[in-house]
């Protein structure tokens, strides 16, 4: 098993990744004329957004439980 800090920035690195596709997807190119493939696309950036956010959640979370565990073993 991970160690929690390796895995909170393991996951602050996918959170990044994820948010570099979204950020990718909504500054994409508007000469796409057909509106359901810029709905595709819009759909595509939020979708990697809310992974950038649940990668940013499950870091704070883990960074949080490995504060404990260490506070836990200093008392």
């Amino acid at each position: 098993m991970l160690p929690f800090k390796i895995t909170a920035i393991f996951s602050t690195v996918f959170a990044g990744m994820c948010l570099w596709f979204a950020i990718d997807g909504f500054m994409s190119p508007a000469e796409l004329a057909d509106s359901e493939q810029m709905s595709g696309g819009r759909s595509f950036a939020l979708f990697w957004g809310f992974l950038a956010v649940v990668g940013c959640v499950i870091a704070y979370v883990t960074w949080k439980i490995a504060q404990a565990q260490a506070k836990d073993e200093d008392s």
